[in-house]
């Protein structure tokens, strides 16, 4: 067989990732082994499930484990698994290149950081195989496919090139050498031809691995991890610090998690549940093409990874493992889509995190919601059988702090005498909204407004009507009822007083508006646009149309306010001089400044400009 050897440069940003791991700026350099040994049971688990897709597949799966093998003259330290293996292709892909998404985003938010944060960007990435370069000034990796009779040989010394080569000889499976660095104990590199360091590391990091992981003793190869599955141990026999692990290892992220659940359910349907909420968002968490973090097994067999059955897309970020022992070992997703006993267990997983976010203290809540808020109120379109825990969690900024936000109830408790409604403002920023000219006439009465800035309020405002017997309102849509008995007396003479005017201008602004009208919502500004009670707002229009949906015009509601002199002076106006062709450009001048004032855009903006 001819052999094929090529020298190829890393991807550009996979090579600025291997800088900063080459001259590492990670403290804990012995996450490395963690990193290598949870990429060769990811290995043995894809193998066990190709063989029980794959009859014809020709593999021994009898005898699945992990070996690590310690060369203490030639210094090198070697991870070797009997699993899947790659391809030469597969290798170039996933070793040459990061075609993750997020990496130009990281790789940015990199340089912008403090030397003290970039290992937690590191670590928000995941970067695995490149930890070896901590440790190593040369790395060897030799790999054959399952299935497949020709091997590959890969090596680098981690400074912008590598070499793959096409072998002859090679047993299935991955093995991964590394030339180890001189031991450097000031900079945390430690000596990792020990024996006693090695073994130190996988009982540290690595124990619950549900494969055997070896190493030589004397002459016979020796199981130094004890392989039972975390997720069956009880609270008092497994620590903080081991769950901390076994977080690192499915989620692949290096800070410990924000908090974790336990679940066993028994009786006709028995599962256990090991579950994780992250301390902050990963980099993928709206990127389309993102997984989610629920591994399945069925009686400690791995089953999949991201089983999206089991947990819903707003729930998405949500790390961990669920054990069935009633499912067979061949089910695959299109079935478990299907199976009651999986919706079963879906329902008391949701329950469970939302409750779980339910009692957390305050400074643990408040880095949650920070991190996956926006995500979890997918759920309110989403999932309305769990609409009212979601907003029983759920919390807004708000007019009555600039920096607190308030949750619903407490909103309510704060409600002032004779209130009925639960008033927000829909809008791009906190700043645009508090200057919103519809926020006159609330903000002079002191009337509490939500101030809802993540685009999915937009969407989910329409579904959600009510909060504890209170209406949500919008006060940007419909007739608001702010006024005392007094104002609205007032406001009736108002409208006999102006109505010859809102009748033309409702004909002169026709193309662009369905009617003019006298507003109570402002106190400063001349005029405001308003969207009928059941009208889709600008914003979630715009969001429609960007997705392609072609939607018809929505004729919107222009309010004057009958106390600013420019409406009150272009009201005289009309009076005196009905037929003045400049009345007409004032009405479209008071249209276009409301248009404006609410972000919206104009048509013809060169026209309003002359």
């Amino acid at each position: 067989m001819e052999t094929q050897t090529e020298t190829l440069e890393f991807q550009a940003e996979a090579r600025q990732l291997l800088q900063l791991m080459v001259h590492s700026i990670y403290s804990n350099k012995d996450i490395f082994l963690r990193e290598l040994i949870s990429n060769s049971s990811d290995a043995l688990d894809k193998l066990r499930i190709e063989a029980f897709r794959d009859k014809d597949l020709d593999v021994d799966t009898s005898d699945l484990h992990i070996e690590l093998e310690i060369d203490k003259d030639a210094r090198t330290l070697t991870v070797r698994d009997n699993g899947i293996g790659m391809s030469r292709a597969e290798v170039v892909d996933l070793i040459g290149t990061i075609a993750k998404s997020g990496t130009a985003e990281l790789l940015r938010k990199m340089k912008e950081a403090k030397e003290s944060s970039q290992q937690e960007l590191i670590g928000q990435f995941g970067v695995g195989f490149y930890s070896s370069f901590m440790v190593a000034d040369k790395v060897t990796l030799v790999t054959r496919k399952a299935g497949e009779t020709e091997a590959t040989r890969w090596e680098s010394t981690g400074e912008g090139t590598y070499t793959v080569e096409t072998v002859e000889e090679a047993p299935q499976g991955t093995s991964v050498t590394l030339h180890l660095k001189a031991e450097d104990t000031e900079d945390h590199l430690y000596d990792y031809t020990q024996d006693w360091k090695v073994r130190e590391i996988v009982q540290r990091y690595s124990d619950f691995i549900t494969w055997p992981v070896k190493t030589r003793k004397d002459d016979t190869w020796e199981t130094i991890n004890s392989m039972k599955a975390l997720w069956a141990r009880s609270k008092d026999e497994a620590s903080q610090e081991e769950f901390n692990e076994f977080y690192k290892h499915i989620s692949r992220d290096w800070t410990d998690p924000l908090e974790t659940i336990q679940m066993q359910a028994e009786g006709t349907f028995e599962y256990q549940a090991l579950l994780f909420l992250p301390s902050r968002a990963p980099m993928d968490l709206f990127s389309r093409d993102r997984k989610r973090g629920v591994q399945l097994y069925v009686k400690r067999v791995f089953i999949m990874d991201d089983c999206e059955a089991l947990m819903p897309e707003y729930l998405r970020f949500v790390k961990g493992v669920v054990d069935a022992q009633d499912l067979t070992l061949n089910v695959s997703r299109e079935i478990l889509q299907q199976d009651r006993q999986i919706q079963l267990m879906r329902r008391r997983l949701v329950k469970k995190v939302l409750a779980t976010v339910k009692a957390m203290d305050e400074e643990k809540y408040g880095t949650f919601w920070k991190e996956f808020g926006a995500a979890v109120k997918e759920g309110l379109v989403q999932d309305f059988e769990n609409k009212d825990a979601i907003l029983d969690v759920a919390s807004f900024a708000s007019t009555n702090d600039p920096e607190k936000l308030t949750t619903l109830r407490e909103y309510v408790e704060r409600l002032k005498d004779g209130q009925e409604h639960i008033y927000y403002l829909t809008g791009t920023s906190r700043t645009a909204i508090e200057n919103s000219p519809h926020m006159e006439a609330f903000r002079a009465k002191g009337y509490e407004v939500l101030i809802l800035t993540d685009p999915i309020d937009e969407m989910w405002v329409e579904s959600v009507t009510e909060f504890d017997g209170k209406q949500l309102q919008s006060i940007a849509k419909g007739q608001v009822d702010l006024e005392t008995d007094e104002e609205k007396k007032a406001g009736e003479e108002q409208q006999k007083d102006f109505a010859d005017l809102m009748t033309w201008m409702t004909e002169q602004l026709g193309e662009n508006v369905k009617e003019v009208r006298l507003s109570s919502r402002l106190t400063d500004s001349p005029a405001c646009i308003v969207g009928d009670a059941h009208d889709m707002t600008p914003t979630l229009e715009k969001m429609y149309r960007a997705m392609g949906q072609e939607l018809p015009p929505v004729k919107r509601i222009l309010e004057l306010n009958p106390t600013h002199p420019l409406v009150t002076g272009l009201r005289k106006a009309h009076e005196e001089r009905k037929d003045d062709s400049a009345l007409g450009e004032t009405a479209e001048l008071l249209y276009g400044m409301a248009l404006l004032a609410e972000g919206g855009e104009l048509k013809d903006p060169p026209r309003f400009t002359r």
